[in-house]
């Protein structure tokens, strides 16, 4: 199995760079998202989108 693994993705340099692009950019997708939540957790209430409706008349 290991040796299967090996030959589909880390044998040709292109592959296992691929691989490392994809992986890096799915990290970064998911720890942006995730900092993203716990920004908004951590200051509900404080930010524009929350206080928004008391300052701007809607039309």
């Amino acid at each position: 199995m290991s040796s299967t693994i090996y030959n589909a993705l880390f044998r040709k340099n292109y592959s296992m760079l691929g691989l490392v692009f994809a992986g890096a950019f799915a990290i970064n997708m998911g720890y942006d998202t995730v900092m993203t939540k716990v920004w908004d957790n951590n200051n509900r209430g404080r930010q524009w989108k929350d206080i928004r409706h008391k300052y701007v008349d809607e039309e």
